[in-house]
C-alpha cells in the first residue's frame, strides 16, 4: 500500500508582498535626520540577541517586520520614528488585526531594546494598540485525544510515530518546536521522564516531565523502529521523531509534519482542537481541573510569568469563583 504524504501547506504570512507604499505627505519629517540609522540599530540588536541566547525564530521576526516598517514608511534613522510613522505602517497592511497586533508587538520590542540602549529618550509607543477580539481557544478534551489513539495502526510506523507525538504533548505539554528536536538522551526510560535542557526550552531553563506508562511503551518501540529505520536509510542522527526515511520531522519553525499530520487526522476522524497547540492547551486544562497549582502549571508550561499562565488558561469569573468556594 502507498503511503499518501502530508499535504503543504504555505505557512509564510505573504500578505505585505504586494503592499502599496503609502504616500509620504503631512507625515514627512521636517527636520534633517540624526543619530543611529533604524538598520544599525537593528543590526547591534540582533547581535545582542543572539549573545543572550534568543532563537533565531524571534531574531528572524525583528527582522522582517523592522525592515518592513523602513520599506513602508521610509524612515531611516531611528530619531525619525514616531507614533504617526507607526499608525501610517499599520494602515498600509492589508491584514487581520490579530496580524497587525503580532507585527506590532515585535516593533514595539525592537524599540524597547533601542530605549535600553539608550538611542532612543522616550517610550511614545506605549499607547500604540491594535484591538482584536480574542476568542476563546479551547484545549483538547481527553477523549478526543484518547478517540485518536484508538483509531491509529500502531503497527504501521508513521501513525505510531505520530501516536506518540499525540500522547507525549498532551502528557507533558511540550512545545511542537522542543518535541521535534527531542533525542535519546532527553528520555530516561528508568524513571520515565524527559529531561529536556535549557537549549530546547523558551525559557532556556532545564525541566523534568513524567510521563506513564503506556507512554513509555510507544517510545520503547519508536525507538526501536527509529533504529531500524536509520539502519537501511543510512541516516546517522539520535532524533526521537524522525520521517520514515529517517530524516527530522521539521526542516524549520513553520515547517513541520507533525502539525500537518495532527491537521489531517483532525479533518478524518471529525476531532476539534487536534493540534499541537490545543493538545498543549489540553494539557494545562487537565492539571488545573486537578487541581494542580497554577505556579506548578506555570512551571511546566515553561512560562516565565505566572500572569502568561493565567491567560492561557482563560479562567472565567465563574471558574474563579467555584474554585475559590472550595476554601471558604
Amino acid at each position: 500500500m502507498i503511503r499518501k504524504k502530508a499535504t503543504l501547506t504555505v505557512s509564510a504570512d505573504l500578505a505585505d508582498l504586494f503592499t502599496v507604499e503609502p504616500q509620504q505627505t503631512s507625515v514627512t519629517p521636517t527636520k534633517e535626520p540624526v543619530g543611529i540609522s533604524v538598520q544599525q540599530a537593528l543590526t547591534t540588536v540582533l547581535k545582542q540577541m543572539v549573545t543572550t541566547g534568543h532563537r533565531e525564530r524571534t531574531m528572524s521576526d525583528y527582522e522582517l517586520h523592522v525592515s518592513h516598517f523602513v520599506k513602508v514608511t521610509g524612515v531611516k534613522h531611528l530619531a525619525d520614528i514616531s507614533a504617526d510613522w507607526i499608525y501610517e505602517w499599520l494602515a498600509s497592511m492589508d491584514v487581520s488585526n490579530q496580524t497587525k497586533l503580532t507585527r506590532l508587538k515585535c516593533l514595539k520590542a525592537f524599540l524597547g531594546r533601542c530605549f535600553d540602549n539608550g538611542w532612543l529618550t522616550s517610550k511614545f509607543w506605549r499607547n500604540i494598540v491594535v484591538k482584536v477580539d480574542s476568542p476563546i481557544k479551547q484545549g483538547a478534551e481527553e477523549k478526543d485525544v484518547y478517540t485518536l489513539l484508538s483509531l491509529l495502526d500502531l503497527m504501521d510506523f508513521v501513525q505510531l510515530r505520530d501516536a506518540t507525538a499525540l500522547l507525549l504533548i498532551f502528557q507533558t505539554g511540550i512545545r511542537i518546536g522542543t518535541l521535534s528536536n527531542l533525542t535519546t538522551k532527553h528520555i530516561d526510560m528508568d524513571d520515565s521522564l524527559l529531561k529536556i535542557d535549557g537549549g530546547l526550552l523558551k525559557n532556556h531553563q532545564q525541566m523534568y516531565l513524567p510521563f506513564d506508562s503506556k507512554m513509555k511503551r510507544l517510545l520503547v518501540a519508536l525507538i526501536a523502529q527509529n533504529d531500524r529505520i536509520r539502519k537501511e536509510s543510512q541516516i546517522n542522527n539520535d532524533r526521537i521523531f524522525i520521517t520514515m526515511y529517517g530524516d527530522p520531522i521539521s526542516v524549520s519553525p513553520t515547517n513541520n509534519m507533525i502539525r500537518k499530520r495532527f491537521a489531517k487526522y483532525s479533518v478524518m476522524y471529525g476531532l476539534p482542537n487536534i493540534n499541537p497547540h490545543a493538545l498543549r492547551r489540553g494539557f494545562a486544562k487537565r492539571l488545573l481541573n486537578k487541581d494542580a497549582h497554577i505556579a506548578f502549571i506555570s512551571k511546566a508550561l515553561g512560562h516565565s510569568d505566572i500572569a502568561v499562565t493565567t491567560r492561557y488558561l482563560h479562567i472565567d469569573k465563574e471558574e474563579v469563583a467555584n474554585k475559590l468556594r472550595n476554601y471558604l
